[in-house]
């Protein structure tokens, strides 16, 4: 059964980090863009970034350039965001999603991608 399980959401202060996986079962990552989203309490589903599956090509928002990082290790089919100096307004629930034909050249957006997780967690808050 193909699987996508998010994990590491939690609480945090404002400027502290996390990281957030995603991993999946029933099948290989390996030739599968991946990308997180974040969903909102009253807002829409934003992309938040996007790793081709060779690594070679990511992405961001706007809103998390310089602090979120995506990175992958295929050996153990897992995909990473590590987010960093989190703000308030990067608490959402996070969801990653994974499809073999999309470009992270651009900025992503959900219809584009087959496969999701459940989603994690993010509180940021003091």
């Amino acid at each position: 059964q193909l699987q996508l399980v998010e994990s590491g959401g939690g609480l945090v202060q404002p400027g502290g980090s996390l990281r957030l996986s995603c991993a999946a079962s029933g099948f290989t990552l390996d030739y599968s863009a991946v990308g997180w989203f974040r969903q909102a309490p009253g807002k829409e589903r934003e992309g938040v970034s996007c790793i081709s599956g060779d690594s070679r090509t990511t992405n961001y928002a706007d809103s998390v350039k310089g602090r979120f990082t995506v990175s992958r290790d295929n050996a153990k089919n897992t995909v990473y965001l590590q987010m960093n100096s989190l703000k308030p307004e990067d608490t959402a629930v996070y969801y990653c999603a994974a499809d073999h034909w999309v470009d992270c050249s651009r900025q992503i957006t959900d219809d584009e991608f087959d496969d999701w997780g459940q989603g994690t967690q993010v509180t940021v808050s003091s």
